[in-house]
């Protein structure tokens, strides 16, 4: 756990609180007798516990001092013997920025820093929160903030706090810094005006990194701004003050009343969603259902069974009239057989009636065709 302390005028310091966050630390806490469990700290420093992976030193840390008093900066490191890896240790670049919202164009920048040479020991300067503010503008992020989120970069190996706006001699010579890595765009000092880095292009120890296109703190802030009332609507839903976002009286209770109909909007939908699922879930049921009720199978299963109802009642059916009908021969044999005999007689007695008649006709038929014999005399 460090100390804060004021900037040397070397540049190279540990890291103080820019704005008052011990004091906030102290009132985001809560004591364990009060009944809550105390909340973590907003900067965790104390590193023991992680025995793998930490994050880099600061400048001023024991590692920090220990790799600059293993340095010969004696050994004075071309740029050509950088390219051919033709070093007896490592070379120290220095890359400085504001870095405020830490993102991947920043980390892409430091990894191009990282990697131009074989054997490197990269340096990263940090401006604070005073300086930026009165050379570029107001940041986001405070100096601690803006510190921890590069320390905490793979690609970074020391982090050089309060870092100064123009590089002198003296600085590059106590931190033994061999090369500077920055965009070859020309960054405007005091006022705006010149190149902060000419005269070290001028010396040979300056690398160009590139400009990662479509990404900057600049259109970070800008995508915030465009779309600052659902920000704030958002923010308010989980319990920020209006104070605390700079909100009038009058723009609070407009966020919340779209707020509140979105919800409105949002329960509808969820309503509308949960009634077509319960409507879809009865529809398979009664589809189900009815499937199992009319199904192929049961289908065939009824008709199955109804034709061997149907069948076993044709055939009771069937026996019982045989065994009727056998039984009322016997009674009515008599009977039938009289009527038939009578019908038979009368059926006999017609026949005889027609042949006669017959008969007759053919006879008169005869003798009105033959000659008559008179009672003439011979």
């Amino acid at each position: 756990m460090f100390e804060p302390e004021s900037p040397t005028t070397s540049g190279r310091s540990t890291p103080f609180h820019d704005f008052e966050t011990d004091q906030q630390l102290e009132d985001n806490t809560t004591d364990s007798e009060s009944g809550q469990c105390p909340t973590l700290s907003q900067y965790d420093l104390n590193f023991d516990k992680y025995p793998f992976m930490k994050p880099c030193p600061y400048a001023n840390d024991v590692q920090a001092l220990e790799e600059l008093e293993a340095c010969d900066y004696t050994q004075r490191i071309t740029y050509e013997m950088a390219c051919a890896g033709q070093t007896k240790r490592r070379v120290r670049i220095y890359a400085d920025g504001i870095y405020d919202l830490f993102h991947q164009g920043h980390a892409r920048q430091l990894m191009q820093a990282k990697n131009l040479f074989p054997n490197v020991y990269l340096l990263v300067g940090v401006c604070s929160t005073e300086l930026t503010l009165k050379m570029k503008g107001r940041t986001v992020m405070n100096g601690l903030e803006r510190y921890e989120a590069v320390r905490h970069c793979r690609y970074v190996d020391e982090v050089v706090a309060n870092a100064p706006w123009t590089l002198t001699d003296e600085f590059l010579n106590e931190h033994k810094i061999d090369f500077v890595a920055h965009d070859d765009i020309p960054y405007g000092g005091s006022g705006g005006v010149g190149d902060i880095y000419a005269h070290l292009k001028e010396r040979g120890m300056f690398v160009a990194t590139e400009r990662t296109p479509g990404v900057s703190t600049s259109d970070i802030v800008a995508r915030i701004v465009k779309d600052y009332d659902l920000f704030v609507r958002r923010n308010l839903a989980r319990g920020y003050t209006a104070k605390e976002l700079n909100v009038s009286f009058l723009s609070e209770k407009k966020f919340r009343l779209q707020n509140k109909m979105d919800e409105l909007k949002d329960r509808g939908r969820r309503v509308k969603v949960d009634l077509q699922a319960r409507w879809e879930a009865k529809s398979r049921d009664l589809i189900k259902a009815f499937l199992q009720a009319f199904g192929r199978e049961r289908l065939f299963s009824i008709w199955r069974e109804s034709k061997g109802k149907i069948m076993s009642a044709w055939g009771s059916n069937t026996s019982l009239a045989a065994e009727s009908f056998c039984d009322s021969d016997q009674d009515d044999s008599e009977d039938e057989y009289m009527d038939a005999m009578s019908a038979s007689d009368s059926v006999l007695e017609a026949a005889r009636g027609h042949a006669a008649a017959s008969e007759n006709a053919n006879n008169l038929s005869r003798s009105s065709s033959s000659p008559e014999v008179g009672s003439g005399n011979f």
